[in-house]
């Protein structure tokens, strides 16, 4: 059986706004990227700006794929708010710091296990 949130409704709430009000600035910023890159306007002759323009192109559509991929765990997020799941982890089932949702509302781990994992993974080196 499924564990449910312990989470108030109102502080359920907070949290969906959050979210979403994250992932519509990420989206605008995202639409901005793909504005300027389509504009059209640069026009370098010298080869030594065009390689530093692609080298800033490149640097800013890692971190669009980066805000992506934390626009994908916002979407999962909120799921998980609609489902009554939010704020449970993942791997023992007991509630996650309200403190850590907010730090980072996206996370599916307490703390406790997050460390757990961590320290794992530092002993197999990944």
């Amino acid at each position: 059986m499924e564990k449910q949130t312990t989470l108030k409704p109102e502080k359920l709430e907070t949290f969906r706004k959050l979210l979403t009000e994250k992932i519509n600035e990420l989206l605008v910023e995202a639409g901005k990227t793909v504005s300027e890159m389509t504009s059209g306007k640069e026009n370098f002759p010298d080869p030594n700006d065009r390689a530093t323009l692609e080298s800033e192109r490149n640097f800013e559509l890692r971190i669009r794929d980066r805000e992506r991929k934390l626009i994908a765990k916002m979407q999962e997020a909120i799921k998980r708010i609609d489902e009554g799941t939010f704020g449970i982890c993942d791997s023992c089932g007991g509630p996650i710091s309200e403190k850590r949702l907010m730090a980072r509302p996206v996370t599916t781990e307490c703390i406790d296990c997050k460390t757990k994992q961590e320290k794992l993974e530092k002993l197999k080196g990944e």
